[in-house]
C-alpha cells in the first residue's frame, strides 16, 4: 500500500492511547472483527503516532473464528481499565458461545462503567448479560426475529450500527467499519476519519440512520410501487396475516389484479409468497430461540401446530421438530445461514 496522504497528520498526540479489548467468542465472524480493528491500525499509521491500542481477550489461550482461522489471545477474562472499550465479536452459534464466564465478566466490567459493544451477533451476548435493557441496539437482519422474542426490553432497530450511550452494536459484515469511522471522527476529527476511509477504499460511509437491508425493490429485483407496498405490509403482519382481498384494497386494486401482479413479477401467487415469508420467520425462530413449536406456529400466523407442520414439511422437506433437532449443524443457532 502506498503511503497515505498526510492531510491528517496534525492530530495531536494523546498522553495515553485509547485501548480496545476485543472479546472473541468461539466461531466469531472475521469480517466484523477485521472491519473494527483495521480502521484503528490505519488511524495510527496516518496520524504518525499511536492513537489506539488493542488486545484480544477470551476464554482459554486460543479461539477459532467461523472460517477456521485461529487466534492467540492476549488476555483472559480479567479486570481491565475503566477507560477501555470492550467489543464482543460474535458469529455462529453465539448462544453456546455466550458462556456463564463471558456473561459474568461483561456484567462485572459494565458495573465498573466500561463501554461495551457487540459486533455482528456479539449484541446477543451483551443483551443476554442484561446490558441492553432499555437501550437501542441492532443485530444482523437474519437474527432479528429470534432477538426480538428473547429480549423484549431491548429497543431493536434495523440500523447498520447503534451507539446508545456506552452501549454499542453493529449489524455485522462491514458495519464495523462505519462504527469505527464514527468513533475516530468523534475523537480525532472528520479529516482523519475520511483519510482512513480513503485508505480502506470505503467510499460510502454510513451513519446510524442507515438501515442494513436493501430496499424491497432492490431485493426482489422489481421496481413496482404497489408490489413493494404489498410486500412491506406482508412483512409487517406475520403473526396476523392479512387476506389477499385486504392487501389489494389497501393499495387500491382488485384481488385479481393483485394475483396478476405477483404472477407477472414473482411467478407465484400472493398467498404463496406470504406463506414463504411466514415459514422463513418460523425457521429463524426454530433455529435461534428456545420457543416451543406451538409458540413458533402462533407467532407466524398458524392456527394449529398440525397445519404449521404440514406447510413446513411441504416447503423445507422436514418437520419443525426435526429442524429443531439439527440446530447448530446445517444452520447455526444465532448468526443465521450466512453469518456474515
Amino acid at each position: 500500500m502506498s503511503s497515505p496522504q498526510r492531510k491528517a497528520t496534525s492530530v495531536a498526540k494523546t498522553a495515553t492511547p485509547k485501548r480496545f479489548v476485543f472479546l472473541l467468542l468461539d466461531r466469531f465472524t472475521m469480517l466484523s472483527f477485521a472491519g473494527a480493528i483495521e480502521p484503528l491500525r490505519i488511524a495510527n499509521r496516518v496520524a504518525g503516532h499511536e492513537l489506539y491500542r488493542w488486545v484480544l481477550a477470551g476464554e482459554g489461550e486460543m479461539v477459532t473464528c467461523s472460517n477456521g482461522a485461529a487466534f492467540k489471545l492476549d488476555i483472559g477474562l480479567e479486570e481491565i481499565e475503566r477507560d477501555d472499550v470492550v467489543l464482543v465479536c460474535g458469529g455462529i452459534d453465539v448462544q453456546r458461545a455466550s458462556t456463564r464466564g463471558v456473561l459474568n465478566w461483561l456484567r462485572r466490567e459494565a458495573r465498573r462503567g466500561v463501554t461495551i459493544g457487540g459486533l455482528c451477533t456479539g449484541a446477543y451476548a451483551v443483551a443476554k448479560a442484561g446490558l441492553l435493557d432499555g437501550k437501542k441496539a441492532t443485530i444482523h437482519w437474519e437474527n432479528q426475529d429470534g432477538f426480538l422474542e428473547e429480549f423484549e426490553q431491548v429497543k431493536l432497530t434495523k440500523s447498520v450500527f447503534v451507539m446508545d450511550g456506552n452501549r454499542w452494536s453493529t449489524a455485522g459484515g462491514t458495519s464495523s467499519i462505519d462504527l469505527m469511522l464514527k468513533v475516530i471522527a468523534g475523537e480525532q476529527g472528520e479529516d482523519l476519519a475520511n483519510t482512513v476511509a480513503d485508505q480502506l477504499i470505503y467510499s460510502a460511509i454510513r451513519t446510524d440512520q442507515d438501515t442494513q437491508r436493501l430496499s424491497i425493490p432492490t431485493r426482489i429485483g422489481v421496481r413496482h410501487p404497489k408490489l413493494s407496498q404489498v410486500i412491506q405490509m406482508m412483512e409487517g403482519n406475520i403473526e396476523d396475516p392479512m387476506s389477499p382481498a385486504d392487501l389489494a384494497e389497501e393499495v387500491g386494486m382488485s384481488t385479481r389484479q393483485l394475483e396478476r401482479l405477483f404472477r407477472r413479477y414473482l411467478n407465484r401467487s400472493p398467498k404463496r409468497y406470504y406463506m414463504e415469508l411466514r415459514l422463513q420467520k418460523a425457521r429463524n425462530l426454530l433455529m435461534q430461540t428456545d420457543m416451543s413449536v406451538i409458540n413458533v406456529a402462533l407467532a407466524c400466523g398458524f392456527a394449529s401446530p398440525s397445519h404449521f407442520s404440514k406447510c413446513y414439511r411441504s416447503h423445507y422437506n422436514t418437520t419443525p421438530y426435526r429442524e429443531r433437532g439439527t440446530q447448530g449443524m446445517a444452520v447455526p443457532a444465532i448468526g443465521g445461514r450466512l453469518s456474515i
